[in-house]
């Protein structure tokens, strides 16, 4: 076998071993559960109540769901977002995003994000935002109010970006509560709550905010991908994955729940899908005590983030807010909450310091995955490039052409070294005869003859092994960013997130059959466009170099394209994209080296030689 046959099939094997250990034998590792927040401090150990069955404490019977369900409502319309708000604890429990659909079907659905306790058995699991006071320091818990309290409405029956609404409860004991919600352009919410203390004597109460989801929605979940809860304290990011919520440490508190306490002085918590995600947000340098919590019989997975006790004197009153972030993980919107200070403005009612971050590591939410130092950058060149061209499968064709551009210098040393090996190649061969069976004296003579001309036959493979961790990175980009959800190409190609939907089974469209479903038995064999390129692609890019004369090798060579073109096959468009242009340019790089250093392969002898190898091996 000679040194460069050597070089492709170490780089091959290597490339399939890290993307099977990547995918199932190292999962990213689980956060262990932070401390307990000290006890002695009532205001930061305040209990929250618990949202089991989606109206009250974990005591609260089933049936109570439907006077969530019926209640009356506020609507919320804004360029971004519709649904409505209950006044049965003022929860924010029902929300679709406007811009994303749940299929390509013209008449699809909105994405449903939030769905509330009691709704319609075909709609989502329930999945909603509930604020509100926790009595502390003697104060009864009747007095405040409750997650089924139905709140009246003092102005503005529809939320809007230009209309926040106000509502009120009066406990009939010298306590009045009000709520202003107001929203944004975009998703978020911003609920401040206000309590008047008219009982003659002072009073402490603590809010806070809740985030409960029953149960998980249908989805396929990977490693690659953290979704589960998240949360930033003081600028660090703690994420726990669903499946890893219910092995939490048991509270000594709360119907015994499993729960991961935290106490930081700014951050913000909730829970992180795919593409969509809704946090919990305390003002910006706000203390407060964050908590991750699952109720093993109720099945229910919570978010908490609990803020100081607030001594509210006779006659006087307070206030407090938590924002609510529910909708799509873009990066443009989360950057903007972090980094740009307009918005937060209003909401402390004092210009804010502009060099001072406004969500703290809001950006973090998306997964970056371990090569962070390289998804970062990818993605705001690709997002540039988009911006730039107008259209994400031409973006990532020029990412590729970028990248490639990048690691020249090294893949343009390998394919000159590839050359000179061609030139020994008589050498070698000579070497080989004289040696005879004597393999130590074969391997001296190779390395005589390697330093002699100045060769290093390992270089071949190292602008593959290169594009290892690019090839993750721009992986990683792909699958976790909403910018490419539902981007269309050309043609077929109308969302660069999902797979190629066209099938060789019924001749791409041809012949009037439906193809298989992704996750059926047959997907794997319904190779559309995309894969079988990929695979051309692979064996053009194989057949610059002759076949090697040891059955084996050539057994190994002629089926390493379409192993990997069924392998691959079932990415993501845009992943597939990326390989195909970056087989292409690196076929045209290394044809053209090797042709202006005397060496120009031989392409159409190999592929007929290919030919003739394969019909006589046939007979």
């Amino acid at each position: 076998m000679d040194d460069q046959n050597k070089n492709l099939i170490l780089a091959t094997v290597l490339s399939f071993l890290v993307i099977l250990v990547w995918f199932t034998m190292f999962p990213p590792p689980a956060n262990s559960p932070a401390p307990q927040a000290p006890q002695a401090d009532t205001a930061q150990s305040a209990t929250a109540p618990a949202v089991a069955g989606g109206t009250g404490d974990a005591t609260a019977p089933a049936q109570d769901s439907d006077s969530v369900a019926s209640s009356p409502r506020i609507a919320i319309d804004t360029p971004r977002l519709t649904g409505s708000i209950s006044l049965a604890g003022g929860r924010i429990d029902d929300l679709s995003l406007k811009d994303y659909k749940v299929s390509l079907d013209p008449n699809a659905e909105d994405v449903r994000l939030l769905t509330p306790a009691g709704a319609d058995a075909s709609m989502p699991l329930p999945y909603f935002a509930i604020q509100g006071w926790l009595a502390t320091d003697g104060v009864d818990p009747d007095q405040v109010p409750g997650t089924r309290t139905l709140w009246q409405i003092e102005s503005g029956p529809t939320l809007s970006p230009d209309s926040p609404v106000a509502l009120r409860w009066d406990n009939g004991a010298g306590l009045v509560f009000h709520r202003s919600i107001s929203v944004d352009e975009n998703y978020l919410f911003t609920v401040t709550q206000t309590v008047e203390n008219n009982t003659g004597a002072t009073v402490k109460l603590a809010p806070y905010g809740v985030i409960a989801r029953h149960g998980l929605p249908k989805a396929s979940r990977i490693y690659v991908l953290h979704e589960g809860s998240v949360r930033v304290s003081d600028g660090t990011l703690e994420t726990v994955k669903y499946s890893d919520i219910p092995k939490l440490d048991v509270s000594a508190t709360e119907h015994a729940p499993l729960a991961s306490v935290d106490v930081a002085h700014d951050g913000w918590i909730g829970f992180t899908d795919k593409y969509w995600m809704t946090t919990l947000i305390p003002t910006p340098g706000q203390a407060f005590t964050s908590v991750v919590k699952y109720f093993p019989d109720k099945d229910i997975y919570q978010t908490e983030a609990r803020l100081p006790q607030i001594e509210i004197a006779a006659g006087a009153s307070a206030s407090s807010a938590i924002s609510v972030f529910a909708g799509a993980k873009e990066w443009e919107t989360i950057n903007h909450y972090q980094n740009d200070p307009g918005w937060l403005d209003s909401l402390l009612g004092a210009k804010v310091d502009p060099d001072r971050p406004q969500i703290r590591g809001f950006v973090e939410s998306i997964d970056w995955g371990w090569f962070f130092f390289l998804t970062k950058p990818m993605f705001r060149l690709l997002h540039w490039l988009h911006g730039t061209i107008g259209n994400m499968g031409w973006a990532i064709i020029a990412l590729t052409i970028i990248i490639k551009a990048l690691v020249f210098p090294l893949a343009r040393k390998s394919y000159i070294s590839m050359a000179k090996m061609k030139e020994l190649q008589p050498e070698m061969e000579a070497l080989k005869e004289s040696a005879g069976d004597d393999r130590q004296k074969m391997q001296k003579g190779m390395m005589e003859l390697y330093k002699k001309n100045k060769v290093n036959p390992a270089s071949g493979c190292l602008p593959i092994l290169i594009q290892i961790p690019i090839f993750f990175s721009l992986y990683k980009v792909i699958y976790v960013t909403i910018e490419l959800y539902h981007a269309k190409w050309i043609g077929w190609i109308r969302d660069l997130s999902a797979p190629d939907p066209s099938s060789i089974l019924n001749l791409f469209g041809l012949l009037p059959y439906a193809t298989p479903a992704p996750g059926s038995l047959f997907f794997i064999i319904s190779l559309g466009v995309l894969p079988i390129l990929l695979g051309i692609s692979m064996w053009f890019q194989q057949k610059l170099n002759p076949a090697p004369t040891d059955p084996t090798q050539q057994m190994i060579f002629a089926w390493m394209p379409w192993i990997f073109m069924f392998m691959l096959g079932n990415f993501a468009s845009g992943l597939v994209l990326y390989w195909i242009a970056n087989n292409t340019i690196t076929f045209i790089q290394q044809y053209t080296i090797m042709s202006m250093h005397g060496k120009r392969p031989d392409l159409f002898g190999n592929i007929k030689s290919g030919f003739k190898k394969g019909k006589a091996a046939g007979k």
